[in-house]
């Protein structure tokens, strides 16, 4: 999959685009819908599956204090995406410039002019351009004026709640990464560096993986089971996230004791999936406390990984 960073740097034209429109944070089984249903268009037609995106999430630039933590680091969306069928991803810069487009100007200068259209897929309720003045139906005008078409994909409900970004996100917040799996169609995961902590897991025995937590959604404190991906290879572990309150902390942590792994880690990347959440955070009296209920933590990891299927 091709990837361009900028409009400016696209080059065009390209076979027959069916274009996807988004931000697609999260990349939930809503826009795997769309992905793909862009990608069956394009391989009927000879054409190109395209996706247009943008970068950084509209709201770090209208209204930045609201701006919520990604589900997806950039180049986790791109992968996701591409396993979706795509062949191109055209991703913008979202600037207030960006964002004061008229609708028209958008369709005109972009769908058009800069992509070359001629089939857009965009999900029930799309809308763009300046203040989201641009509705599906005035899309379908555009359309109608600029010779392409427009194939709408119906919102989808699991147990009767609508799949979206802001629901997997409330979902993960709340720690029910199990929940938020349904909506995702997959484990949710962090790809996060690996930093130096307080070296506390070290001193009791138990060794952790202390992750930067400061680009990407967390799950809600608690212990987890997990599974992590390093150089390709998978690991079992469980994951502590919290203020580590027996010690006092008064910093937000995510540590991963990673099983039988004995490697040096600082700085490299690491994927970790959050299979089960299994209790919530609590304060020990002493370290002792602490090391007796991690035993008790690693063997029920070990027993709900046992009966997952990877």
């Amino acid at each position: 999959m091709k990837i361009t960073r900028g409009t400016k740097h696209f080059k065009g034209p390209l076979p027959h685009p069916v274009v996807a429109l988004g931000n697609f944070d999260g990349v939930h089984l809503g826009h795997q819908l769309i992905f793909r249903r862009v990608a069956e268009i394009a391989r009927e037609k000879q054409g190109t599956a395209m996706v247009f995106t943008f970068e950084p999430h509209p709201l770090k630039i209208l209204a930045p204090e609201k701006a919520p933590p990604l589900l997806t680091t950039f180049r986790q969306k791109m992968e996701l995406i591409e396993q979706c069928g795509i062949d191109e991803v055209v991703c913008a810069d979202f600037t207030q410039q960006f964002a004061d487009q008229r609708p028209r100007d958008f369709a005109k200068d972009i769908l058009v002019d800069l992509l070359g259209s001629k089939e857009i897929v965009v999900g029930y309720d799309y809308a763009f351009g300046r203040g989201r003045e641009g509705t599906l139906s005035y899309l379908q005008k555009m359309g109608e004026e600029f010779g392409f078409a427009v194939h709408v994909i119906e919102e989808i409900r699991i147990n009767g709640q609508r799949v979206s970004s802001s629901h997997v996100r409330e979902l993960i917040e709340d720690g029910q990464v199990e929940e938020a799996r349904q909506f995702l169609g997959r484990y949710y995961s962090i790809h996060s560096p690996v930093v130096h902590g307080y070296k506390t897991g070290q001193r009791i025995g138990f060794p952790t993986a202390n992750l930067d937590t400061s680009k990407v959604q967390i799950p809600g404190t608690g212990v987890y089971a997990v599974r992590v991906i390093h150089n390709q290879k998978e690991y079992q572990g469980a994951a502590n996230i919290g203020f580590n309150p027996t010690f006092h902390r008064d910093r937000l942590s995510l540590e991963v004791h990673i099983f039988d792994f004995h490697q040096e880690i600082y700085g490299i990347d690491l994927e970790v999936q959050f299979i089960a959440r299994i209790r919530g955070e609590k304060e020990f009296a002493n370290a002792d406390e602490l090391v007796a209920q991690i035993e008790k933590d690693i063997e029920t990891v070990k027993s709900i990984l046992a009966r997952h299927t990877f």
